[in-house]
């Protein structure tokens, strides 16, 4: 599994330019790459973290974040305690 960062893009009003803040991750459960992963991925964090339809332009995730930090599964001989 994956955790890929959610960002809300907001323009700057000096010079036009975008700040990305995090707003949240969504997982990457897929073992291997397929043809729409970023396209499933951008999907979901939208659900989750649009506010209104207008913010729907204003959620993305980080492309390079898809294929980095791979996160262990838990397995049996894992415990808390």
């Amino acid at each position: 599994m994956r955790a890929v960062t959610v960002y809300r893009l907001d323009y700057g009003v000096d010079a036009g330019y975008r700040t990305r803040h995090p707003i949240g991750s969504v997982l990457e459960r897929r073992k291997q790459e397929r043809v729409n992963n970023y396209d499933d991925l951008s999907r979901l964090a939208r659900r989750l973290f649009v506010l209104d339809t207008a913010d729907v332009v204003h959620i993305v995730i980080d492309v390079r974040q898809i294929r980095g930090m791979i996160i262990p599964e838990l397995t049996s001989d894992c415990f808390a305690g």
